[in-house]
């Protein structure tokens, strides 16, 4: 009863922000905003596992509250730093600084920053004839 509680209420929050982040192949996290029946908010994040062996997901989630928000925060920090500074001072996390995505997005990505480029590339053209077109003459105004 309590467990269906918990998702029925789960369900009930409306999510007000959500970021996606691929990390590697088969995992992803997912980090949303909700609000409570109180409009207060909360912050789940969850980790999402593909299975080896079927078409399944692995889930972990955890609910982070706004009293928790400081401390969840400079206890992360701490510990990466703890993690970059004390134990692999000679690693290069910077080597990591990549968003993994999927070929789909990436082809969508380039071919939008194409479509971009060309209507750029005509403006140029246009302004750029613009300025080379002489000021129309009083006699052209006349004609309207």
């Amino acid at each position: 009863m309590a467990y269906e509680n918990n998702n029925q209420q789960e369900r009930n929050n409306d999510s007000i922000f959500s970021k996606r982040l691929k990390a590697g192949k088969r995992r992803t996290y997912f980090f949303d905003v909700k609000t409570t029946r109180g409009n207060d908010y909360f912050l789940t994040i969850t980790e999402s596992k593909k299975r080896f062996n079927d078409n399944g997901y692995d889930r972990h989630k955890v609910f982070l509250y706004k009293e928790d928000f400081n401390k969840f925060l400079n206890a992360l920090t701490e510990t990466i730093n703890y993690v970059k500074t004390e134990l692999m001072p000679d690693f290069d996390f910077d080597a990591y600084n990549h968003d993994y995505s999927d070929a789909r997005e990436d082809e969508q990505d380039s071919d939008a920053n194409e479509a971009v480029a060309a209507v750029r590339s005509e403006v140029a053209a246009a302004a750029a004839e613009a300025a080379e077109a002489p000021a129309p003459s009083s006699e052209d105004v006349d004609k309207w």
